[in-house]
């Protein structure tokens, strides 16, 4: 330990400082405005249960991330037979999800599977008749593609989540392939599902103008053209005031993968808001193409399924950067702009389970938490004063200074106080005074054996060490353990016993220790309070 009283004292001075500036913002409700430009503004958030806010259940459509990953891997397919020179009439994916080769010619069928077997290996063979062979994703390959779309949509969501702002959202994977989001604070609960749940498959597609949409026949749009719609709503009540239809060619020239970046513009003519488009290096390449073999047509611009544009190409554009403009709301401009930097999800997102916890729970949670808190603190500061006399008092201290320095902890770090936080930090109270209590008793055996005042703080202290370390560092790695796998409640409760753990250490050994040096130092210790 450091010997210098003085360092040590501007150790403890300088943290108390650092506890109460990272605390003011919490302390005080608002704090002046040149606060900000020199000190922290945040303040200790508040979770689920003690501030309100939305509970979701969803749930991912895997098949359909299975059926987007078997179309991909079949485009790539045919574009590794025609380097092969294997000649096939139609490769298509069946609505059962098995993969349909109907071959130009039968005796290439050898050739064909030789080939399947050698560069697709996730694809395991079905059936054959014929000219006509069948493959289906390996039972394996399915699992890691499923596992893959959570993960993926977890992400996705967790990055919209962010640029959303909310404070410590709780996100996490459960059985039957579900999802829990725990949003606390979320007034705006439409909006919020809105971003979350959106799938935001941005697409480029080609429109046919051969075709009036209002005409067209199930025969003539066949397996290559589609319909689909540009809507108008109503800007107060959502409501969609007209349908405008566009006949499409199916195949999508670009999806949305390929962006960089997405800002909300606004134009200079009219000031209406707008999306800007920003793509990576392959995805400039790739609309580079695309302009410079459409010039004069129509590029619509759709995303999930809903046409929000289709300008006429006027000339190649080769800057990478491209436009979504539709009739939007500043606010909706900003959550598309969100969706489409945090990328598409997966594959469709179905909402189970909607609750919104008010924050009338919360201030009921709130009131008996803090009850608890003052109750255990009042009680154990009481009985160290009864039991160790003025050093009862010196134990207090450090008791007062280990919740300051949890809660400003808490703030620096921006984590959660939630319920199960408030039990841990009340239990935290109990267990401050632990080490106290070992090194009073030691210092009182000390003096027992007749030694000096000044030699049995020394001894106590030095004694009382290990023990103290030994009994916290194992409360510390279940704490760790608690954190690493538990869930919601249970992590709530681990952050803020780890946090009691470490600063109750620091006040119980380096502050305490410090007063007595102090008090020995000015005046030399002929009988000790204890």
């Amino acid at each position: 330990m450091i010997k210098s009283v003085k360092l040590r004292l501007a150790i403890v001075l300088v943290s108390v400082v650092l506890a109460l500036i990272y605390l003011f913002p919490t302390m005080s409700g608002k704090v002046p405005g040149w606060w900000g430009n020199i000190f922290p503004t945040e303040k200790i958030h508040l979770g689920l249960d003690l501030q309100g806010g939305i509970h979701l259940l969803m749930e991912v459509d895997v098949e359909k991330a299975m059926h987007v990953s078997t179309d991909r891997m079949t485009d790539s397919v045919k574009r590794m037979l025609l380097e092969e020179k294997i000649k096939v009439l139609e490769v298509t994916q069946t609505e059962t999800g098995t993969v349909k080769f109907i071959l130009e010619d039968a005796s290439e069928l050898e050739h064909l599977q030789t080939f399947l077997e050698e560069r697709v290996p996730a694809w395991e063979h079905m059936s054959t008749q014929g000219p006509v062979i069948h493959y289906l994703v390996s039972e394996k390959d399915q699992d890691r593609i499923e596992k893959l779309a959570l993960d993926q949509a977890v992400e996705t969501m967790r990055n919209r989540i962010d640029q959303f702002g909310v404070a410590e959202p709780e996100i996490r994977v459960q059985a039957n392939n579900r999802i829990l989001v725990q949003l606390p604070g979320i007034k705006d609960t439409r909006r919020a599902i809105d971003l979350i749940g959106k799938t935001a498959l941005l697409e480029f597609k080609l429109v046919n103008d051969q075709f009036d949409p209002t005409k067209i026949t199930v025969a003539e749009l066949g397996n290559n053209l589609e319909v689909l719609y540009e809507q108008t709503r109503d800007p107060e009540t959502n409501a969609v005031i007209s349908r405008r239809p566009y006949v499409l060619e199916k195949k999508s020239l670009m999806t949305g993968e390929y962006i960089s970046n997405a800002n909300v513009r606004f134009n200079s003519q009219f000031g209406e808001p707008y999306v800007s488009l920003e793509f990576n290096s392959q995805g400039a390449k790739l609309f580079d193409k695309i302009t410079a073999a459409s010039v004069k047509r129509r590029l619509a611009i759709i995303l999930d399924n809903n046409v929000y544009s289709a300008p006429v190409i006027q000339e190649r554009i080769s800057g990478g950067q491209a436009q979504v403009s539709g009739r939007f709301t500043a606010k909706e401009a900003h959550d598309l702009a969100i969706v489409l930097r945090a990328g598409a999800l997966p594959a469709p997102i179905q909402i189970l389970e909607q609750r919104a916890v008010g924050p009338s729970l919360g201030r009921d949670s709130i009131r008996n938490g803090f009850v608890s808190m003052v109750v255990g603190f009042l009680l154990v500061v009481v009985f160290m004063v009864i039991y160790y006399r003025l050093s009862g008092l010196v134990a207090n201290l450090a008791l007062v200074l280990n919740l300051l320095f949890i809660m400003s902890i808490l703030a620096l770090a921006q984590a959660a106080l939630t319920l199960p936080g408030i039990a841990g930090i009340v239990l935290t109270i109990g267990m401050a005074v632990d080490a106290n209590v070992l090194i009073f008793e030691r210092i009182r055996e000390e003096l027992r054996f007749g030694k000096t005042p000044r030699a049995g703080i020394e001894s106590g202290y030095g004694k009382a060490f290990l023990t103290i370390m030994d009994a916290n560092v194992t409360t510390l790695i279940a704490a760790i353990v608690l954190y690493q796998y538990g869930t919601g409640p249970i992590k709530g409760f681990a952050v803020t016993l780890s946090l009691g753990i470490v600063s109750s250490l620091y006040t119980a050994i380096f502050v305490t220790r410090l007063v007595f040096d102090i008090v020995a130092e000015r005046n030399p210790l002929k009988k000790l309070s204890i």
